[in-house]
């Protein structure tokens, strides 16, 4: 399960939603008029635009993401949401993946019609549902009751006859059902669980994202003569795997402390051009000035579409209070876009520690040509905040935007802060 992210947070989906205000009411007037679906239409744009324009080739791939309803997948109250290629929390402090998430680990996997397949993180049980044509059996593991259940009705419901469901710890794997010719894990482990590589065919393909909880790594793992050949595929965020893998984390996050890792990006994912710790890119390159840095460069020539970058840290709200940011920009012939958020900036999603109450704050806007300088900005960090997402782009503005040596740095409260916080005025 991704975490809530940009193709995956409810508040930047809310504002897609009013960039796409005037064709969805396009299409529930079409659709009124014809008897149609509006889901079945909102469907079908995602998996033209974001699912096959985004870059999945497998047509087998393309046609189980037609037709598998990830709205009957989501609270009711989050449906509005379900084709947008975002992810969205669904309880429980766990995230529905985005949509072109779940089509490319499916397309890494090379599902065959024969596959048993190992899921590893049921979640809402959209991921198996999608997988369920594509395969002979998909055993999927939730170690969540709630969630567990409540998937597991999902999936019935829609007939998914199979998908196998249980409650337990995916650190542990099936080991009475394996071996796997297929593993898919959709939630991020410090490192791959030994059960894991045990449990998977020769010739077996696993997909999994390891790593600290906010610097992560896509890897796909092949196991050939015994061996697991690994390639990294790309910087990515999952809700860490809870259970037995959580337990043994060495490395844990501090929330007092907040910071980005490779902000100068100069560290690139191996063999690929891809800055280290930021993910979820589009439209963006690295490049490298006459003095040697490397910068990020965001490029978008058409409106509204997205050129933008992420990454995830911890933050604790009850030591910080502000958090500021600063960040090397250069820009050339930027354009707002056609409604007026589209404009470039940096925005800061917190999150409490359930997922469930969330807010957002931003630096900018720039426009316009400018050579390289120094920008700084200070929002504040709200008292519940328990970790947050960094979001830097054109965010559907045209141009071009140059960005290097970005940083944050929390403030910690003091006692006049704090007790402004619990509406408790100091004593004169």
């Amino acid at each position: 399960m991704l975490h809530s992210f940009p193709q995956f947070h409810r508040v930047f989906l809310q504002r897609l939603l009013r960039i796409s205000s005037v064709f969805v009411v396009l299409w529930c007037d079409i659709h009124q008029s014809r008897g149609g679906d509006l889901f079945e239409t909102l469907r079908e744009r995602m998996v033209r635009d974001d699912i096959a324009g985004g870059g999945i080739q497998d047509r087998r791939v393309i046609e189980s993401m037609r037709v598998t309803l990830r709205h009957e997948f989501m609270p009711i109250a989050q449906r509005d949401l379900a084709y947008f290629d975002m992810g969205v929390p669904i309880g429980e402090a766990q995230t529905i993946s985005g949509a072109f998430v779940v089509a490319y680990m499916t397309e890494k996997l090379e599902t065959k019609p024969t596959d048993t397949v190992l899921e590893i993180g049921t979640g809402s049980g959209y991921q198996a549902a999608v997988l369920s044509p594509l395969v002979k059996t998909v055993y999927s593991i939730e170690i969540n009751k709630v969630l567990g259940r409540r998937a597991k009705l999902a999936l019935d419901k829609l007939g998914y006859r199979n998908v196998i469901t249980t409650i337990g710890d995916g650190f542990q794997g099936w080991k009475e059902h394996a071996p796997f010719d297929k593993i898919i894990v959709t939630c991020s482990p410090e490192n791959v669980p030994t059960p894991l590589v045990a449990q998977l065919a020769e010739g077996g393909r696993m997909i999994i994202p390891v790593g600290e909880r906010y610097d992560q790594t896509l890897l796909l793992l092949v196991k050939r003569n015994g061996t697991l050949v690994e390639e990294s595929l790309c910087p990515s965020l999952f809700v860490p795997m809870t259970g037995a893998a959580e337990d043994g984390r060495r490395v844990l996050p501090d929330g007092n402390k907040p910071a980005l890792h490779n902000g100068s990006f100069e560290n690139r994912l191996k063999d690929l051009d891809i800055p280290e710790s930021w993910y979820y890119g589009r439209q963006i390159t690295l490049h490298r000035s006459p003095d040697g840095n490397t910068f990020l460069q965001l490029t978008n020539e058409q409106p509204s579409r997205p050129s933008q970058v992420f990454q995830g840290f911890s933050i604790n709200g009850r030591v910080v209070d502000r958090l500021t940011i600063r960040v090397s920009l250069r820009g050339e012939e930027i354009l707002g876009g056609p409604y007026p958020d589209q404009i470039p900036g940096i925005c800061v999603q917190f999150f409490d520690e359930k997922r469930s109450r969330t807010s957002r704050d931003r630096i900018g806007p720039w426009k316009g040509s400018f050579d390289w300088k120094e920008v700084q900005g200070s929002i504040s960090v709200p008292l519940w905040a328990n970790e947050a997402i960094l979001q830097i782009g054109l965010l559907g503005a045209t141009g071009r935007l140059d960005v290097d040596d970005i940083s944050i740095e929390g403030r910690k409260k003091t006692l006049t802060s704090a007790m402004k916080e619990v509406e408790i005025q100091p004593e004169k």
